[in-house]
């Protein structure tokens, strides 16, 4: 329609602007508004590619949990699935109207891809970031990989400390990158890394607020699916249409107690948990009714 075509003219002044000065994101990154609202223009980017009216919002009860955890100051730890580059806008599209701040606020564990891709940057400037170096690209090029693990642990830090303020929310995706399909033409939902859930179990011990974990399944995959193999360069074809999205929120994870928490080895222990979780996101992704 007519109405999108200056929002793409911005998105296009606004790439012209990365490559003639590239923005440096710092390990976490609040989302600017002001004087270009970048959030809301990552949203309405986003919007006419949502079909809104078959889009699905499930777990409502516990959506409003997490909202009264966060209204007294208690931090919430989303552990999610991650299809695509707009799962942030996603999120403050299917969850704004009723929940006006939820996704606004919320703090994306983010990777390399999207505060270095000029195509990416303008939509990352507008959400809270905590940057990392995720594993897929950590030893590319091995020059740098100290450095990146340095970085790293300094995000780590700060998001320890944002937890000790509490009335955080977190989404992190503990099997890394985006989700791709598989030779079966089907979206899976990777493994949870066990490593990845310990930390953010150990850091929300440390808090000195109640922190709460929830499982979230997403499917947005056909609204810009990632390419078919991973590349490390960046340049990557993105091929976009118009599509319903999902979202499912379940109840919230018992870190503790779980099948096999009474497991002698805590290796093993950090491995049934991870698979605990998983399962989780699992079963609410394909509850959704997107899987093939």
């Amino acid at each position: 329609p007519d109405d999108y075509i200056p929002l793409f003219d911005t998105f296009l002044s606004l790439v012209q602007s990365q490559l003639a000065a590239p923005f440096v994101f710092q390990s976490f990154h609040q989302k600017i508004r002001h004087p270009f609202d970048h959030y809301a223009f990552g949203v309405n980017f986003l919007k006419p590619l949502v079909d809104e009216a078959r889009s699905t919002v499930k777990g409502e009860r516990y959506i409003q949990e997490v909202v009264d955890h966060l209204e007294k100051g208690d931090n919430v730890i989303f552990l999610a699935n991650h299809q695509t580059e707009g799962d942030p806008q996603a999120l403050s599209v299917l969850l704004d109207k009723k929940y006006p701040n939820l996704a606004a606020d919320m703090i994306f564990v983010a990777g390399e891809r999207v505060i270095t891709d000029p195509l990416a940057v303008p939509f990352s400037m507008g959400r809270n970031l905590l940057c990392i170096y995720s594993k897929r690209y950590i030893d590319n090029p091995p020059e740098y990989k100290t450095a990146k693990q340095l970085h790293n642990k300094r995000t780590m830090e700060l998001m320890s400390e944002l937890l000790s303020e509490g009335g955080k929310c977190i989404y992190v995706a503990p099997s890394g990158g985006r989700y791709r399909v598989n030779t079966q033409g089907v979206v899976e939902v990777a493994p949870f890394d066990p490593q990845s859930v310990e930390m953010f179990y150990l850091m929300a011990q440390k808090a000195g607020h109640p922190t709460y974990f929830y499982p979230m399944a997403l499917a947005t995959y056909e609204l810009l699916p990632p390419p078919e193999t991973v590349q490390t360069e960046l340049g990557e074809v993105r091929s976009a249409k118009r599509s319903p999205i999902h979202l499912a929120i379940g109840p919230q994870i018992d870190m503790e107690h779980f099948p096999g928490s009474d497991h002698p080895n805590k290796r093993a222990r950090r491995q049934l948990r991870a698979d605990y979780i998983w399962q989780q996101v699992y079963n609410d992704y394909k509850n959704l009714g997107v899987s093939k």
